[in-house]
């Protein structure tokens, strides 16, 4: 349940940071677009986070496993 929600939430601040983005470049302010663009760059970064973190998790839990099944 929790990797749903991450990944809901990373894709809520992707759109929102995206929209910022926009919205900075079409009334001209560069800061606007900027924290828009880190908001959206942010969330890239725990959208791979997450999955690296999954990948360990599944990488602990395969060898858990053989050595249950090797006993």
């Amino acid at each position: 349940m929790s990797n749903l929600k991450n990944e809901f939430n990373n894709s809520k601040e992707k759109v929102i940071g995206k929209t910022k983005e926009v919205f900075g470049k079409s009334i001209g302010s560069e800061e606007t677009e900027v924290k828009g663009r880190l908001q959206s760059q942010k969330a890239d970064i725990n959208e791979k986070v997450d999955d690296f973190k999954e990948k360990i998790a599944k990488k602990i839990n395969d060898t858990l496993d053989k050595n249950k099944e090797e006993k």
